[in-house]
Order: structure tokens, then C-alpha cells, then sequence
């Protein structure tokens, strides 16, 4: 078994574990976490596809932005059980040795690994199609028609939605 698929195995059971536990939890924050945790293994899954633009958008936009706003609205509602998630003292020793864990392994990874020499001609050509750079230069170039169409109709949505929320008109 390679570590390609190895970590398909573990991302993928991630992912299904988490959406089940998502959907079967009747505390809204705690299912909201699972949805978190989701992202990030779909986030994994993406960069075994070598996708590392939309792996990045899905942590930063759907695990960061949304999420919070999720969060906040959820605990908008409902801030009288606030006090309900205090965490109990062998939660917070397991969250912290799963930290450690995380933390000893990003060391391993950044100061003492090395990357691999022998990179197969198709792998590196689908690394250098899910680079930023290339996204870029391809949105600029072919899709550039598309792209400022989205634009503007973006721009007409937002004025749209401030002439809408506007109390009195002048």
C-alpha cells in the first residue's frame, strides 16, 4: 500500500465518520464542529488530488468564513446555554494530546523530512495545473470574458441588495 492511498483511507473515513456525526447530533454547535471537521478532510482529500488552490478555498473559505458566521448565529440564539459547553477536564487532556500530536507532526514535516527526488512526469504535470499561479494565468488569459461578467454582475448584485436595504430613498 502506497501513502497515497493510505491517507485516502484515513481522509475518506474522516469525512464519512464526521458527516454521520454531524447529522445525528441534536446540539447544533457540536454539529457545526463535525461540518469543520468534514471541510478539513474534504481540504485532504483535494490535496491528494493535487488540487491545492481548492484545497486551500475550502479551508479558509468554508471552515473559516462560514463557519464562524455559522457559529455565531447559532450561539445568537441560543446564548443561554452558552454555559452547557464548558468542556470536562478529560476532554480538554484529550484535545490537548491530539494538539501535541498535530504539533510534534507539522515539526516532523517542516525541519526533518525531505521531499522525494522521483516525481512521475504525470504527477508533476497535475501539481503545476492546481497551482495558484497557473489558476491565475489561465482566468486572465481564456477566461478573462467570464471572469469580469461575474464581475460586474457581482457589482450589480451588491448595489441591488444596498438599494433594497435602504430605509428612505432621496
Amino acid at each position: 500500500m502506497t501513502i497515497e492511498l493510505i491517507l485516502f483511507i484515513i481522509f475518506s473515513s474522516i469525512s464519512a465518520v464526521s458527516s454521520i456525526l454531524m447529522i445525528t447530533r441534536s446540539n447544533p454547535v457540536i454539529s457545526a464542529l463535525f461540518l469543520i471537521v468534514n471541510f478539513a478532510s474534504l481540504a485532504g482529500l483535494y490535496l491528494l488530488l493535487n488540487a491545492q488552490f481548492i484545497a486551500v478555498a475550502q479551508v479558509i473559505v468554508y471552515a473559516g468564513a462560514i463557519m464562524v458566521l455559522f457559529l455565531f448565529v447559532i450561539m445568537l440564539l441560543k446564548p443561554e446555554r452558552e454555559k452547557l459547553f464548558a468542556l470536562h477536564p478529560r476532554v480538554k487532556t484529550f484535545a490537548l494530546i491530539i494538539a501535541m500530536l498535530v504539533f510534534i507532526q507539522l515539526v516532523y514535516m517542516v525541519f526533518l523530512s525531505h521531499p522525494s527526488s522521483s516525481v512521475n512526469p504525470v504527477v508533476a504535470e497535475s501539481v503545476k495545473a492546481g497551482t495558484i499561479e497557473q489558476i491565475g494565468r489561465e482566468l486572465y488569459t481564456n477566461y478573462v470574458l467570464p471572469f469580469e461578467a461575474a464581475g460586474f454582475l457581482l457589482l450589480a448584485a451588491t448595489i441591488g441588495a444596498l438599494i433594497l436595504a435602504k430605509k428612505k430613498f432621496d
